[in-house]
C-alpha cells in the first residue's frame, strides 16, 4: 500500500499563492474563510454541497442498543448527529482512473 499523504491548510494556501497570485497572507486568509464558512454551515445544521467535489451531509441517528464486544453486555448508544461525505461522480471517476 502506498504512503498516505495529507493535504494541509498551508499547502492549500501555498497553492492559491502560486496559481492565483494572491499574497501568502491573503491566500491563508482565504483558506481560513472558506473553512470557517463550511464549518459554520455544518454547525448550523445545513448540508454543504461543493459541485464537482461532493456533499457533506448531516444525519441524525436515533438511540439504539449496542453491545460491548469484549463482555457481550448491552449498552444504550445515545442519539447523535453524524457527518458523512459523499463524493461527486466526477471525483469518484477521477479517483478510479488514477489507479
Amino acid at each position: 500500500m502506498a504512503d498516505v499523504a495529507t493535504l494541509t491548510r498551508a499547502e492549500l494556501a501555498e497553492s492559491l499563492h502560486r496559481e492565483v497570485g494572491l499574497s501568502r497572507a491573503e491566500s491563508a486568509s482565504m483558506v481560513e474563510q472558506i473553512l470557517a464558512k463550511l464549518c459554520g454551515a455544518l454547525s448550523d445544521g445545513e448540508n454543504v454541497k461543493i459541485s464537482g467535489f461532493g456533499s457533506f451531509i448531516l444525519r441524525d441517528k436515533g438511540e439504539r442498543v449496542g453491545r460491548n464486544p469484549k463482555t457481550g453486555v448491552e449498552v444504550p448508544i445515545a442519539p447523535r448527529r453524524v457527518l458523512t461525505f459523499r463524493a461527486s461522480q466526477m471525483l469518484r471517476d477521477r479517483i478510479t482512473n488514477q489507479g
